[in-house]
Parts: structure tokens; sequence; C-alpha cells
């Protein structure tokens, strides 16, 4: 594999999505949670294991070849080892540095199409909604218009052990997604875990996390006053029809038109 430290190869708009998604107050990060990464040329550069996102530096993160690991995540005979062998880009100060154990989940995105950004985050409010009995079908329908402007139509991925296992299922259901619906989705929600912010703007992918949050808020509270009315397929079944409202996604989504 290609892994390497290579400090030079972080972009000032990876750099600043990462800071943001990591301040406090927006509470989609905790610790050494989370990860984001950016497509440059053949390779992506994401951040490595066990280093913070809110005091990231271009030191914290790895650049790697996609196709190498594309193939690794295709191979039925591939193990955990290997994929951590294929992370590790060397050492600093006697400690192994290596890309983030969820890098397949940034991997799969670039496996199906050559999306420039991708950030994981955990918000506590969307956990909340993805730890709960109606995991599956929390975000199954749009509740607010906005909601559906940013976060367009939301793929579930069922709970898997980070790793090999999350990848090979975040990959199975990616495929289905733009199977069905011939383009990826802007968000992702994995049950008991997180969220997947997919887009070509640094803003983009920034926007998607924070419309996550919000939707999960307005859910929650909903559930609190009585019940979620949403807004029902015959309300939004022509808005992905309009140019005005494919026009505002990809200036707000960054969904690349």
């Amino acid at each position: 594999m290609s892994a390497r430290i290579a400090p030079e190869a972080v972009s000032d708009e990876l750099l600043d999505l990462t800071l943001k998604l990591a301040e406090p107050a927006r509470d989609l990060v905790i610790l050494s949670e989370g990860n984001t990464s950016e497509l440059v040329g053949e390779e992506i550069v994401v951040k490595a294991s066990g280093s913070a996102m809110g005091s990231a530096t271009r030191a914290d993160f790895v650049s790697m070849a996609v196709e190498p690991l594309v193939e690794l995540l295709r191979d039925p005979t591939a193990d955990q080892d290997r994929l951590t062998a294929a992370l590790t880009a060397g050492e600093v100060d006697g400690r192994a540095v290596r890309g983030s154990v969820e890098s397949l989940v940034h991997v799969a995105v670039r496996a199906l199409a050559p999306v420039r950004y991708v950030a994981h985050t955990h918000p506590t409010d969307v956990v909340s909604l993805l730890a709960s009995q109606q995991a599956a079908t929390a975000f199954a329908e749009p509740v607010y218009t906005d909601e559906l402007l940013i976060l367009g139509r939301p793929l579930f991925v069922p709970y898997a052990q980070p790793g090999l296992e999350l990848g090979r299922v975040f990959l199975d259901r990616l495929e289905g997604y733009v199977e069905e619906h011939g383009e990826l989705p802007s968000l992702v929600l994995l049950g008991n875990h997180g969220i997947v912010a997919i887009s070509e703007t640094a803003e983009g992918a920034e926007a998607v996390s924070m419309m996550a949050v919000k939707s999960a808020r307005v859910r929650l509270g909903a559930r609190a006053a009585g019940g979620v009315a949403p807004l029902g397929s015959e309300a939004t079944s022509e808005y992905f029809d309009r140019p005005d409202f494919a026009e505002r996604r990809t200036r707000l989504a960054g969904t690349g038109g």
C-alpha cells in the first residue's frame, strides 16, 4: 500500500472543515471521535487514527492511494491485520501513524464516485435516534422542506464493527442506493454509530452535518409534542425534478449538480 505522512497534501479547506465540525457548541464529536477526508488526485487525505478533530493540524492526516484500498475492501480474503498494515503510514516519535480505522468508509464513497469531501461525525442528538428502536426509519421521510433540500434522501446503514466489516456493509448499501437513485446520498446514517456527510464542497459537508443535527432535534421535539408528522411523498414527490430545487441543492449541499 502507499499510506504516507504528507502534511503538504492537507488543504486549508480540509483543515478548516475538520476544525469547524469539532467546535464544542456543535456537539458533533468529542475526544478523538470522527474523521474527515478530501480526494486529491488518486489519493484521499484522511484524519489519522487517535487524533482529535478539535486540535487537528496538518500533521494529523495521512495520505493514501484509493485504488489499492478499494481492492482490499472488495477482497473477501482480506482481514483486519491486512487493513491495519495498509493504513500505517510510518512512525513519529516512536508512535505508529495510520489512517483512521474508519478510512474504508471514505474509500467506499470514492469507489463509486470521485466526491471531494467526506465527513464522519457522532452528533449526540442523531445518535440518540440511531440508537433507538426506530433507528432504521427515523429519517425515512422528511419533516420540513429545508431538510429535504440539504439532506436529500438519506441512506440508513445498520451497525457494523468499524474496520473491514463496516467498510463492506457500507459499500454494499451505497451500491444499492446508487442503483436505485442514480447518485450517491448526501447523508448516510450509521446505526448505533453516527453520520457520514458526502459533498463536493467543504461548505456542503458542513451544511449536511449541521442539518442532520437540526433534523434530529426536530424529530425529538416532535416526539415529545405527541409524535412526528412527516411531509409525505405526495408533498415532496416533485421536488427532485424541479430545476430550482436542484440548483439550490447544488449550491448549498454541494451535490455536484
